[in-house]
């Protein structure tokens, strides 16, 4: 595009005292005629450029109106790089990295070492989660109404909905949208719509920023202690942090910990089969022995 490519050339001009034309040219893949072009209108743009004819000649930007080179340091670049790939792992493309490739031309020393840190943001659905993420962001770029079908715990429905942000938080990614169902605000899982279409164009209404702290989206309503087996402590390090359990003289665990709601306590302790005993609270201790009964009777008779 133009204006990432006279991006990229005044990038280059901040960077370097002076290059040519046909530098230029071969940098972005395109004739010098069209490098001639965008000097003209950096130009008309307000950016003082002097461009000098001969074999020493070359396009510069004039003294006196240079940034300082120092503004991005080596590592603020690859903070920057960073982050871009991490954009590229869902947008399914290398735009990003591109672009940042660009923007630092001419000062490769800069990003030298810069591979170090990979964030991939595209989980396990890459597959359906990239496309999802194009069509949601262009909508957003476009003030396109979006209609999905979705899925939650209380069953399937159908929406439609203005879309404002998307938000990659807890390890998934989210839709931020006005909801004509709810008439207000809420927070969509991607991984849980189908069947997205766009839809007609809205006017954007002011649009606050959602609450995405833990204790507002998972608060602690029930505060639970359980005894774990010490071959779980992997696990209770990675999900809760060491500051999560104490260490028993028997070497068993001693967990604390506030969830959400009571399927939540019931699926975690349950999953670790025999490994976990939840000990308080004591209706909720019932209730997991209630559903340990069932699964019980359901594999008691010999399958037909």
């Amino acid at each position: 595009m133009k204006l990432d490519r006279m991006i990229g050339i005044l990038s280059i001009l901040l960077q370097q005292e002076k290059v040519t034309a046909p530098w230029l040219a071969e940098k972005f893949e395109v004739s010098k005629r069209t490098i001639n072009r965008d000097i003209e209108a950096l130009c008309m743009a307000g950016i003082p450029l002097r461009t000098e004819p001969g074999q020493n000649g070359g396009v510069s930007i004039m003294e006196g109106y240079k940034i300082d080179r120092t503004l991005l340091s080596k590592s603020d670049l690859q903070a920057i790089l960073a982050g871009l790939r991490s954009l590229d792992s869902v947008s399914g493309t290398n735009r990003y990295a591109c672009l940042m490739e660009k923007l630092s031309a001419g000062s490769s020393s800069l990003l030298a070492g810069d591979g170090h840190i990979f964030i991939d943001l595209s989980s396990w659905y890459k597959d359906s989660l990239s496309p999802k993420i194009e069509l949601l962001h262009d909508a957003i770029l476009s003030c396109r109404k979006v209609s999905f079908s979705y899925f939650a715990p209380k069953g399937e429905s159908e929406r439609t909905v203005e879309p404002y942000d998307l938000l990659f938080q807890w390890a998934s990614w989210y839709l931020w949208s006005w909801c004509e169902t709810r008439q207000d605000f809420r927070l969509f899982k991607l991984g849980r719509m189908t069947k997205l279409t766009v839809q007609g164009s809205f006017e954007k209404r002011a649009a606050p920023l959602p609450d995405l702290s833990a204790r507002r989206v998972f608060p602690n309503i029930y505060q639970i202690k359980a005894r774990i087996q010490p071959a779980y402590k992997w696990r209770l390090i990675e999900e809760y942090g060491p500051e999560s359990f104490v260490e028993q003289p028997d070497q068993t665990l001693l967990f604390s910990c506030g969830f959400a709601d009571k399927s939540s306590v019931i699926s975690w302790i349950a999953s670790f089969g025999d490994g976990a005993e939840l000990l308080e609270p004591w209706e909720l201790r019932q209730e997991v022995r209630a559903f340990a009964e069932k699964i019980f009777k359901k594999y008691e008779k010999p399958q037909h």
